[in-house]
């Protein structure tokens, strides 16, 4: 490994499993040390127990919804590991909602996982990243704020929403030399992802598959790669942008 993350202090939520474990586990390969959140206690507990890090790696249970929750969360970790100097905004969820029958509150679910918490972490390290002048800021997003599917709504105008968050949040940033990005997986292989094809039509899977330029979906890991280097100093003349990880498939027509 060629250590580009050493010294830092990478903050992850949603890191105890699929695209956010993998961000975790390479962080640290890459020589930061690594706090993360979740709601998912047994999964992040194997987690840190697998990867046997010792003190460079802390989980603290924490609600991304919750201002109170990501304030305690990230004080904890900063005590633990210093100044947060990397934060990957990676908590998110599904969508299966009707655009009659959803609810207000279902609405405000979604949107409070999927965009407003990127917010709302970001307020909790920005303060350090700025007396510091220095930080990088990755906001995992999804392919769908540019192309969706139906029956998934409103999942892609929140993912729009984090995309505009991050251009928006990068041009405040940048004169305090903090880089601000968004990285837009495709299909990936995650729970989530597994999750839709449930609900799907059972022959779904296939179709992508045969549809998809690299005639396969991602594995968490190529997405992590992407995102380090984002966090990292080899990128340190990129922000405001929106990074499309998905084997080409935006590329294509439909068919």
């Amino acid at each position: 490994m060629s250590q580009r993350l050493e010294g830092q202090h990478v903050l992850v939520t949603g890191g105890a499993r699929g695209i956010g474990e993998a961000i975790v586990e390479k962080s640290l390969r890459e020589g930061a040390s690594v706090s993360f959140v979740d709601v998912e206690i047994a999964a992040a507990e194997a987690l840190v127990a697998r990867l046997g890090v010792g003190d460079r790696l802390v989980f603290r249970k924490a609600d991304v919804r919750s201002a109170e929750d990501i304030g305690r969360a990230a004080a904890e970790a900063r005590a633990a590991l210093g100044p947060v100097t990397g934060l990957v905004n990676n908590a998110g969820r599904n969508s299966y909602a009707d655009p009659v029958a959803m609810t207000e509150t279902q609405w405000d679910d979604v949107f409070s996982v999927d965009l407003k918490s990127a917010w709302l972490v970001a307020r909790a390290v920005l303060p350090e990243m700025i007396a510091a002048r220095r930080g990088s800021i990755v906001n995992i997003a999804s392919i769908h704020a540019e192309m969706t599917y139906p029956g998934m709504f409103p999942y892609a105008a929140a993912k729009s929403g984090l995309v505009g968050l991050t251009r928006s949040l990068a041009l405040e940033m940048g004169p305090h030399r903090i880089r601000v990005n968004a990285l837009s997986p495709g299909y990936t292989e995650t729970a989530l992802v597994s999750e839709f094809f449930e609900r799907s039509d059972p022959a779904l899977r296939a179709k992508v598959l045969e549809v998809h330029p690299m005639g396969r979906m991602a594995q968490p890991f190529e997405i992590a790669n992407c995102a380090v280097f984002l966090l990292s100093e080899e990128a340190s003349f990129v922000t405001g942008a929106n990074w499309r990880v998905d084997g080409g498939l935006g590329a294509r027509f439909s068919g």
